[in-house]
């Protein structure tokens, strides 16, 4: 079933149904591969899904017309990829920005969408499809609905977690939504599964990162948990010293031979 048949199937119904049924259906593309396309970046350069995989990705799909819900969520994505940047590393994952309204999304509306929405992420890159006919079949993979209405189109907000075979790993919806909510999986893909390059160190190292990097609710930011390592000496030291002492008592009661 398409994009179009799923919301055809969808109407007329209560709107309560419709998000629930839209949030099934973008559900059904988890453990699904992206389906291939060709993109043009702000800058004029073609890219495929097949080049962009190797690292996990995050997808956001829009179209540059909208003044409500695609700009809220994109200004918010901005902050929330921030808080990500700067637990993870700033070249640990890709962002995607895909303008699916074609043909008016164009390369240079997608450079005008991210200048106007104040982005400077260098690892963010906003897309325009090269081919219009790749669009339904790309959003159909990301579980992705999206169909025309008086406001230009009606759509599902939301931001698809790819892993780095090019699988869909999480859906996270909503134009506004908590931090641990994006950071969390992709901190899982970045620091819990190794890379094909990654050495040995590299992956004891991240496996580190991946349990003391927690987040603070108050604060509403990822840091570097110190206090678990003195927790591993502590029962570490704990640990020795019990043995020692049985050490010691096991021999200082051991029979004594006599002369």
């Amino acid at each position: 079933m398409n994009a179009l048949s799923a919301i055809i199937l969808v109407a007329g119904i209560q709107a309560g149904d419709i998000e629930r049924r839209a949030i099934e259906y973008s559900q059904g593309a988890l453990g699904g591969t992206v389906a291939e396309a060709v993109f043009i970046d702000a800058h004029g350069r073609r890219l495929s899904m097949a080049e962009l995989r190797g690292k996990p990705l995050v997808i956001s799909m829009v179209f540059t017309a909208c003044a409500h819900s695609c700009s809220i969520s994109t200004r918010h994505l901005d902050r929330i990829v921030r808080i990500a940047r700067g637990a993870l590393g700033h070249d640990a994952f890709t962002l995607l920005t895909i303008g699916f309204d074609q043909p008016v999304d164009t390369p240079e509306a997608m450079r005008h969408y991210a200048t106007r929405h104040g982005v400077t992420d260098l690892e963010w890159l906003f897309l325009s499809f090269e081919d219009a006919g790749d669009v339904a079949p790309f959003a159909e993979s990301l579980g992705f609905l999206y169909t025309p209405s008086p406001r230009g189109f009606d759509h599902t907000v939301q931001v698809t977690i790819i892993d780095r075979e090019g699988l869909v790993f999480r859906q996270v919806y909503g134009e506004f939504f908590n931090t641990p909510l994006l950071v969390e999986p992709l901190k899982s893909l970045v620091l819990g599964v190794p890379a094909p390059e990654d050495s040995f160190l590299t992956q004891v190292g991240n496996r580190v990162r991946l349990f003391c990097t927690v987040y603070d609710a108050r604060g509403d930011r990822y840091y570097f948990d110190y206090s678990l390592f003195a927790g591993i000496f502590i029962g570490v030291l704990f640990l020795g010293s019990t043995m020692v002492w049985l050490a010691w008592e096991f021999l200082g009661r051991r029979p004594r031979r006599v002369a």
